[in-house]
């Protein structure tokens, strides 16, 4: 299926004279085509190694790529075709830009190797400097730009060729943090447009779940959990994925019974709760249940009780804009939560909090260990 990458038991060693490291450890995925996804990680994971054996810039020790219908590597069938054979656009954190070209050339140059119409070249060149912000800067020298700048003039030119396929390795790397959230809308959006698929690497939380379709998280060499990033963010059962993307609460617990459908019943430090669980755990079973901090509400002092309700005491609080960061303590632990900055708060303040009973999960054991 054209614009569809496939990658089948990758393997890929690095030896040198002290250690045999295992970078990819038969990794298998497919991307359906026009949706982005993003391989996230923290560094040596083995996400950017990935990205660089479907790009054709590293040789795996073995097993298969495709990108469409077309084997584009396979040391077992004796295929091995050069990037510049495989169909895609490429991004990466080096500039690779010429200096001795304007912006307009750099940008325009896959276009013209093409053959492309001057007036269509002069169309699209203008439409993507405008989306990545350098509308105005075609006649400047790149050597000229800052290396921001040179980071979007890469982009501009992987783009402007609309590829079927397109590799970033942290495009946005180089970006302030105002421009790096602008952007990201922006390169999705156009993304999408286009109807292009895209493999994108990077270390930034959030920047993986505004822009992705699905998410891959990899960890020493292995995809540990893969699916969108509602469901990486809010319904994982993998410890070290919860760790990873945002903030967490981790708290100890029994399981007492069931409370529905997928639901547990457990005993921990914020009391009796119900929250979602893994099938089969048995009743005594020791599991470790997490929260999110933006996931727990205040109870109105004059409201009826909940379930999954709890009262705590302020122990430290942040003011941070749109909400308070406040550490509670209950029942010997001590909680973070994120609640509504309108709401008055101070240190010492006793609260009851509510958190919904899909917004705190049970761990599987069997990931734990």
């Amino acid at each position: 299926m054209q614009g569809m990458v496939s990658v089948k038991n990758l393997v890929k060693t690095f030896v040198s004279r002290e250690e045999t490291v295992t970078a990819l450890n038969s990794v298998t995925l497919s991307t359906p085509p026009n949706r982005i996804l993003t391989l996230l990680g923290p560094s040596g994971c083995g996400k950017t190694t990935l990205l660089r054996c479907i790009a054709g810039l590293e040789s795996p020790d073995s097993g298969e790529i495709s990108i469409g219908d077309q084997v584009v590597w396979s040391k077992a069938k004796g295929i091995s075709l050069p990037p510049e054979r495989r169909g895609i656009g490429m991004v990466f954190q080096s500039y690779a830009i010429w200096p001795h070209m304007t912006v307009f050339g750099n940008v325009a140059y896959p276009l013209e190797i093409r053959r492309t119409p001057k007036h269509e070249i002069e169309e699209r060149v203008k439409k993507i400097l405008d989306l990545v912000q350098l509308g105005g800067f075609e006649n400047r020298l790149a050597t000229k730009l800052s290396g921001g700048q040179q980071q979007r003039v890469a982009l501009a030119r992987a783009l402007v060729a609309e590829p079927k396929v397109i590799l970033f390795d942290e495009p946005l790397s180089n970006l302030d943090a105002k421009l790096r959230e602008s952007t990201r809308q922006e390169l999705r959006d156009f993304l999408t447009q286009l109807a292009i698929s895209a493999i994108y690497v990077t270390h930034d939380q959030v920047e993986a779940l505004t822009i992705s379709d699905d998410i891959a998280v990899m960890r020493g060499g292995s995809i540990v959990e893969r699916g969108t990033p509602q469901d990486i963010y809010l319904r994982s059962n993998n410890p070290f994925v919860v760790d990873f993307i945002g903030r967490a609460n981790f708290l100890s617990a029994t399981v007492k019974g069931y409370g529905g459908e997928n639901h547990a019943i457990v005993s921990c430090a914020l009391g009796d709760i119900v929250c979602s669980a893994p099938s089969g755990l048995g009743v005594g079973t020791e599991v470790t249940i997490y929260t999110r901090p933006e996931s727990f509400e205040m109870v109105p002092a004059s409201s009826p009780r909940m379930e999954n309700e709890f009262e705590g005491t302020v122990t430290s609080l942040l003011f941070a804009g749109e909400a308070h960061e406040a550490e509670i303590s209950v029942g010997g632990a001590r909680v973070l939560a994120k609640l509504k900055s309108h709401i008055p708060l101070k240190k010492g303040d006793k609260v009851r909090l509510h958190i919904d009973r899909e917004w705190c999960r049970a761990l599987n054991p069997a990931e734990e260990a």
